[in-house]
C-alpha cells in the first residue's frame, strides 16, 4: 500500500467514478493526496463519491462518448483543481448477449462508452498534460476477454482490446512528454455495478468464485490500490503494459 502524500499536488480524472470500481480507485487516490474530479452521467452518485473525498473530490456529470462533454469534464478538472496529472478511463458498458442476437445499438452503446470515451478522455487529458509539460500517467481499465475472448460478451470485448492497442500507441507516441499509459486487467470482481449484473445471486457469484483459482472474488480496493500504484511516480519506468489482477482467472 502506498503511503499518504504519494499524490500530494497531483490531480486525477476518474471516469465512471461514482460506484464500484470508479469510486474504489477514486478514494484510494484521494487517501494518497490527490485531487479527484469523477465523471459519470448520473450526478447523484457521483456527489456520494465527492462526499467520501472529502473536500478533494469535483463532481462533472459527462457523457464520454460526447466530445464537447469530455473537453468540458477536463476543463472544469483545470478550474477547480488547475491541472491534470492522471486520468483513469474507467467507464463502461456490458451486458450478455449472443453476437448474432446483438443489435447494432447494442453494439454501438458498449463500444462507444468503452473505446470512443476511452479514446476522448485521452485525447482531452493528454492534451493537457503535454501543455503543462511534466508528464502524466493514463490508465484505462480492461478485462481478460480483450485477448482470450468471451462468449456473450463481442461488444465489450472488441472495446476493451481496442483500449490495449491505443494504449500500447499511446505510450509510444506520447513518451517524448513523459506521459505513460498503461492498463489494469481486474478479474471478477465484488461491485454493485458490473459484478451485480453479471452475477446477481449468491448462486451466481459461487459459481463464477469457483472458476478463480484463488477461490474468491476480488474486493475493488484491492485492485484499487493497484492502480493507484501504477499512476504513481513509482512507477514512473512503467509504460504500454497491462497489469492483471484476477486470481490467476483468465488462465483457467
Amino acid at each position: 500500500m502506498l503511503a499518504e502524500g504519494t499524490f500530494d499536488g497531483k490531480v486525477a480524472i476518474v471516469t465512471g467514478g461514482g460506484s464500484g470500481l470508479g469510486r474504489a480507485i477514486a478514494l484510494e487516490l484521494g487517501r494518497l493526496g490527490a485531487s479527484v474530479a469523477v465523471a459519470g452521467r448520473r450526478p447523484e452518485p457521483l456527489d456520494e463519491t465527492v462526499a467520501l473525498l472529502a473536500g478533494r473530490g469535483l463532481a462533472v456529470p459527462t457523457d464520454v462518448r460526447d466530445p464537447e462533454a469530455v473537453d468540458a469534464l477536463v476543463a472544469a478538472t483545470v478550474e477547480e483543481f488547475g491541472r491534470v496529472d492522471v486520468l483513469v478511463n474507467n467507464a463502461a458498458g456490458n451486458f450478455v448477449v449472443k453476437a448474432e442476437d446483438l443489435s447494432p445499438n447494442g453494439w454501438r452503446a458498449v463500444v462507444s462508452i468503452v473505446l470512443d470515451g476511452g479514446f476522448l478522455c485521452s485525447r482531452a487529458a493528454g492534451k493537457q498534460m503535454i501543455a503543462q509539460g511534466d508528464g502524466g500517467a493514463i490508465l484505462s481499465v480492461i478485462a481478460s476477454y480483450a485477448w482470450t475472448g468471451g462468449p456473450g460478451t463481442v461488444h465489450s470485448a472488441a472495446a476493451k482490446a481496442g483500449l490495449v492497442a491505443m494504449t500500447r500507441t499511446l505510450a509510444v507516441e506520447w513518451a517524448p512528454h513523459g506521459i505513460r499509459a498503461n492498463c489494469i486487467c481486474p478479474g471478477p470482481t465484488d461491485t454493485e455495478g458490473a459484478g451485480a449484473a453479471l452475477w446477481p445471486t449468491e448462486e451466481d457469484r459461487a459459481r463464477v468464485a469457483a472458476t478463480v483459482p484463488l477461490g474468491r472474488l476480488a474486493t475493488p480496493h484491492e485492485v484499487a490500490v493497484w492502480a493507484a500504484a501504477l499512476c504513481s511516480q513509482y512507477a514512473g519506468y512503467i509504460t504500454g503494459e497491462t497489469l492483471t489482477i484476477d486470481g490467476g482467472h483468465w488462465l483457467e
